[in-house]
């Protein structure tokens, strides 16, 4: 064998071994970056998709918890033959029925069984009465096991039978001043919707689904998965996550992990990870434990869908090409050309694996420098899409902050938000030597408004307040309902001539501006010009005792302190 022929052997076995070093080296360094990444990955979209489900129902649910504490329908529950009191709990139902978000309600009664609904299209508002619910019948199971359970909320998915509609129901327990159950109140979430809306957006590789704390499935973009009526269903026939996994082993592993997140302290991570097996295809699944309802959120991530590795392709193409020239080079050449810079991209990728966006690339000619450019625009356009996804977090984020700061019915701020204001205003006039002004207002009679016209008449004074008030504050000056039927201004600066002058005229501009339709309101006042360096406390307690006072003169009078 010729010299020639055995340096081509030679070269021909260095170039498919250093041909394979580089596929295998660069196939498993992309995949540990796509893997790092695609788990920061899974976290934020699970932390996005919970909060667009949080973020309706949440706000279903406290409204559900409304109607169940409204005196009218207790009234009504316990004599519900009562005409007056039927037609004042119609009312009252109808006046929640257009705030929820798919305008309809139901009311059910333990007594009698029977079962109110009204609808979007408002087809049964004068006889809301549907049908009657029977303890032998399978479908009213879940009315009967909810009061023997004495389960005070719950969320159910399943068909109405009677109505012809399926809806995510949220049901909340109604009971009297004893506490004894009076029947079972709430409203539904049309299905469809919200799988189109919150489910089903068409987000390539990105599958979201929620399940109960027993692994039932609750939403899933195929219906033929969800276990409908979970709630009454033994163990053995539910639709559990298990169903979507190939392994069984990935069902329990999965199993575990929620059972742990749900027993987890509130210091311990919110979003664990794992892979699984779906369709024959490796997933990334993302779990979070939403205390509020009860319920997981899980997100599986086809990670050769969202951060394909076959994109790293093309680049691993030229490093070999690269390569079967190089070795046909000097050492010298080789070195300088290809090992060096190598090595320093390398380390990019390492620092990029290790989640530091700021990446010091090497320079290089040639192949080797197409190579670095591609892995510079890779490495920027997964910075930009996690940038991407952590400005839409923090964005909802900044949102969700924010609502927790205003007063849902009036727009005014609550008295979180409030407080927030009066611990910087108190820290200000230590440090600048300035006082300011609190002014408390109280609804008179506010208990008899509700219990004479119903709570849509006191939910409709608090807001003439409400707008009185901020009609006649400064610009600069805060309003907050700071609780039930107080209201409590801010005025900044303010001198005693200020303080006493406002506080006169929003409580005579409150007497004469603010109507309900049982008639007109009016305020007991109380104000305090806090001095520099008193405590928020001491001023508080001050505007507390003055509005005290101006109760126990009457009432519809002012008392500064």
């Amino acid at each position: 064998m010729s010299l020639k022929l055995r340096f081509l052997l030679v070269a021909a076995a260095l170039m498919l071994g250093a041909s394979l070093l580089a596929w295998f080296s660069f196939q498993y360094m992309a995949e540990r970056i796509v893997e790092q990444w695609g788990r920061r990955v899974a976290e934020v979209q699970v932390q996005y998709d919970s909060a667009r489900l949080l973020q309706p129902l949440e706000r279903e649910v406290a409204l559900a918890h409304q109607l169940a504490n409204s005196q009218v329908l207790k009234r009504w529950a316990a004599n519900p033959e009562e005409p007056l009191l039927r037609a004042q709990a119609i009312s009252e139902m109808e006046s929640f029925r257009r705030n929820f978000i798919d305008r309809n309600y139901f009311v059910a009664l333990r007594e009698s069984g029977a079962y109110y609904h009204n609808n979007a299209e408002n087809e049964f508002g004068e006889d809301p009465l549907r049908y009657h619910l029977r303890e032998n019948r399978p479908a009213d199971a879940w009315f009967y096991q909810l009061i023997e359970e004495g389960r005070d909320f719950h969320l159910n998915v399943n068909p109405d039978v009677e109505l012809g509609i399926t809806q995510l129901w949220i049901d909340v327990l109604m009971r009297d001043e004893e506490g004894e159950i009076l029947g079972v109140v709430g409203t539904g979430i049309e299905l469809g919707n919200i799988l189109e809306q919150i489910i089903d957006i068409d987000q390539r590789g990105i599958t979201t689904l929620f399940a109960d704390v027993n692994g039932a499935i609750q939403l899933y973009r195929d219906p033929r998965f969800i276990d409908f009526a979970s709630f009454v269903k033994p163990e053995g026939q539910k639709r559990t996550l298990d169903l979507l996994f190939d392994l069984p082993s990935d069902g329990e592993r999965v199993m575990e992990r929620m059972r742990r997140l749900r027993d987890a302290p509130l210091e311990q991570p919110s979003v664990i990870t794992d892979f699984v097996t779906v369709d024959g295809k490796r997933h990334l699944a993302g779990i979070a434990y939403l205390a509020s309802i009860g319920w997981f959120e899980v997100t599986l991530l086809d990670l050769d869908e969202v951060m394909p590795v076959a994109s790293f392709v093309p680049a691993l193409g030229l490093l070999i090409a690269f390569l079967l020239v190089a070795l046909l080079l000097f050492y010298w050449a080789l070195h300088r050309q290809l090992l060096s810079p190598m090595a320093s991209l390398r380390q990019a990728m390492g620092a990029l694996r290790e989640g530091r966006r700021e990446v010091s690339l090497p320079r290089g000619s040639g192949e080797m420098g197409q190579l670095i450019r591609h892995f510079g625009d890779m490495a920027d356009e997964v910075t930009r899409h996690t940038e991407a996804l952590e400005a839409k977090v923090r964005e909802r984020t900044e949102e969700l902050e924010r609502l927790a700061r205003v007063d849902v019915l009036t727009g005014l701020l609550n008295r979180r938000g409030m407080t927030l204001l009066l611990e910087e205003q108190t820290a200000r006039a230590a440090r600048d030597n300035l006082a300011f002004g609190l002014i408390w207002l109280d609804l008179d009679h506010f208990k008899d408004i509700n219990d004479g016209a119903g709570h849509a008449a006191g939910d409709q004074a608090l807001c003439e307040v409400a707008r009185v008030l901020e009609a006649g504050l400064r610009g600069y000056d805060h309003a907050a309902r700071w609780g039930g039927d107080e209201f409590l201004v801010l005025l900044t600066p303010c001198e005693a001539d200020d303080l006493m002058t406002i506080a006169a005229r929003l409580r005579r501009e409150v007497a004469e501006q603010a109507r309900y339709p049982g008639g007109g309101v009016t305020v007991s006042v109380g104000a305090c010009l806090a001095q520099p360096g008193e405590t928020l406390e001491s001023a508080l307690q001050r505007a507390d005792e003055a509005l005290y006072r101006a109760k126990e003169n009457g009432r519809d009078r002012l008392v500064v302190a």
